[in-house]
């Protein structure tokens, strides 16, 4: 996270949050999530800032959001490099693991803590080697 921190402070923050909405609904959108789900995955932001970030408007993100999201990336970007096809590496967080007692890795990262989705890129990290 420490980069991600890093990177806000060097970079103009609504430039950071666009860039960082637009990659984190990309992914979003490839993993099939609904928007109660993207809502959580995002911290649970009131309906009208999420509704707006969706739209490339609204506020600058807070940094627990920006934290979130560079979770979001890391899973990616590991999946990506686990999987040989982005069909199986995008079906893989709404699989069940038995690693996560029988539930999906969207549904751990479902539970909405921040906590939560860095044991899911912790995982992953750990199956790479």
């Amino acid at each position: 996270m420490l980069a991600a921190q890093d990177f806000l402070k060097q970079k103009d923050p609504s430039r950071v949050s666009s860039t960082a909405l637009k990659v984190f609904f990309n992914i979003a959108e490839a993993w099939g999530l609904s928007s109660q789900d993207e809502m959580t995955l995002l911290g649970r932001p009131a309906r009208s800032t999420f509704y707006k970030w969706r739209n490339g408007e609204g506020p600058v993100i807070p940094k627990d959001t920006l934290e979130r999201i560079s979770y979001v990336m890391g899973i990616y970007k590991a999946l990506r490099l686990l999987f040989p096809t982005e069909e199986q590496a995008n079906a893989w967080p709404k699989k069940p693991n038995r690693d996560f007692g029988g539930e999906s890795a969207l549904n751990v990262m479902l539970k909405g803590s921040v906590i939560n989705l860095a044991d899911v890129r912790r995982y992953l990290d750990a199956m790479r080697g």
